[in-house]
């Protein structure tokens, strides 16, 4: 039985994260939080199915173990390794997006 990867966050995401939640608060608290929870509980899933989400589409020389999902308008990109996954970014979609 394969054990569940560790999920961890790099720094700007966390940011991301964060900036998005303070943002969404000044227009409505409840769907700050909304959001907010959803994501996190959407990560937090990963360690059940790591692969359940598509191939990130915007990273280049993907070996695909770089995938992303999208909720609540935020496109979540992630990098599955051996024993983690990490959060690479959280960014509206409609910001421009990043190939990285």
């Amino acid at each position: 039985m394969e054990m569940k990867k560790a999920i961890v966050w790099d720094k700007e995401a966390l940011y991301q994260l964060k900036e998005a939640y303070y943002y969404l608060k000044e227009k409505s608290p409840k769907a700050a939080k909304k959001v907010r929870n959803t994501l996190l509980e959407e990560v937090r899933k990963l360690t059940l199915n790591p692969e359940v989400y598509e191939l990130d589409q915007l990273k280049t020389k993907n070996d695909g173990s770089y995938r992303a999902f999208v909720r609540y308008h935020f496109r979540v990109a992630y990098q599955v390794k051996t024993t983690q996954i990490r959060i690479l970014r959280i960014r509206h979609t409609s910001r421009e997006p990043d190939q990285y």
